[in-house]
């Protein structure tokens, strides 16, 4: 297995595509479809011999850009299979629009934020700004469910469903010792890694919210499929962006401690007004936001008010949440894990 890592400007730090090749050849997401990104691939398969036309399967963690925008370009030049979870293939195939794209569901979601005309536009602005290249080309997908398995360069992919930053966002767990040129990081102890997608990060917290809003009750989703992590107990993870993470469960209970420290802080804003919304409480919790973070910003705060409207903490007041109890058990609004006692995962994960 071999790491290629690519540049991208636009969204959180650089891509981690993988490369597997046995007895096939195969690639575990893409990176994005601008011009700089592609030749960077391009290069990076070339150190291993290999070409976009020599590819025989693509696997995409999920539908993003910056990890499928380039699935179709590699399938037209060898007609490699492009497999995506159900949930988030219309998105790779183009016969759904994403949000960055859709008019009519910005205004939807940004009236339900409660975000200010001018944010608005500053962030429909922004989208124009980028969109226009980062899909790349549609591709005919096959599709998986959890659990299914998928051969991709010789080696055998289970499918890890682990929604909240996508509606199909998916890991794949996999045996590293029947993975060609690759050394377990914890050596023949290994039985276990996984590809995680954005699904766990080794810096910063993967968004919530904001990355997907097709998802509904993103953060619990969310918190539960860091709690499957854990519970996997992964010798090694290998995500979407940056480096290895070593120790895959302690990171996701990290991240997930992170977020009930985070519920605190949005029940102590509430706690200071009558009602806010959740640009509001974006404001309160991040400051002043820019680029693709005007999205992201809001969207977290949302996806954190909705998790509480659904437990009866907050109430909606229209676009606003007004706080109906002060004093809840937050640690009870989020799946417990064997590592809880372990972590800090503070407000800065």
């Amino acid at each position: 297995m071999k790491r290629i890592q690519l540049g991208n400007t636009v969204f959180e730090g650089a891509n981690d595509v993988y490369l597997l090749d046995g007895e096939a050849t195969a690639l575990v997401d893409t990176g994005v479809a601008l011009p700089d990104v592609r030749e960077e691939l391009v290069d990076g398969l070339a150190e291993y011999g290999r070409s976009f036309a020599d590819i025989d399967a693509v696997v995409l963690t999920h539908w993003h850009p910056d990890h499928a925008g380039l699935a179709g370009e590699i399938q037209a030049e060898g007609g490699a299979d492009v497999y995506v979870h159900e949930a988030d293939a219309a998105l790779v195939d183009g016969t759904e629009t994403p949000l960055f794209a859709d008019r009519d569901l910005q205004r939807e979601t940004f009236e339900r934020w409660g975000m200010p005309d001018a944010d608005r536009e500053r962030l429909t602005d922004f989208f124009a700004a980028v969109s226009t290249d980062l899909s790349g080309e549609p591709a005919d997908v096959t599709t998986f469910e959890d659990g299914d398995a998928i051969e991709a360069g010789g080696v055998e992919l289970e499918a890890l469903h682990l929604p909240g930053h996508t509606a199909g966002l998916t890991g794949f767990a996999f045996d590293p010792r029947t993975v060609p040129d690759h050394d377990p990081v914890a050596g023949a102890d290994a039985t276990e890694e996984a590809f995680t997608g954005d699904a766990l990060l080794p810096k910063y917290t993967p968004n919530v919210g904001g990355a997907d809003v097709r998802v509904e009750g993103a953060l619990a989703a969310y918190a539960e499929s860091l709690a499957r992590i854990v519970a996997r107990d992964f010798d090694a993870a290998h995500p979407g962006h940056r480096w290895r993470i070593d120790e895959p469960s302690r990171r996701a209970a990290t991240i997930l401690d992170h977020h009930r420290h985070r519920t605190r802080r949005v029940i102590e804003v509430l706690a200071d007004r009558e009602a806010a919304t959740a640009w509001e409480v974006s404001a309160a919790l991040f400051g002043s936001l820019e680029d693709i973070h005007v999205l992201h910003g809001p969207g977290e705060a949302f996806s954190h008010l909705d998790h509480l409207a659904d437990a009866g903490v907050v109430e909606p007041d229209g676009t606003a949440y007004r706080l109906v109890d002060p004093d809840p058990d937050v640690d009870a609004l989020f799946p417990t894990t064997p590592l809880d006692d372990l972590v800090d995962g503070s407000d800065d994960a």
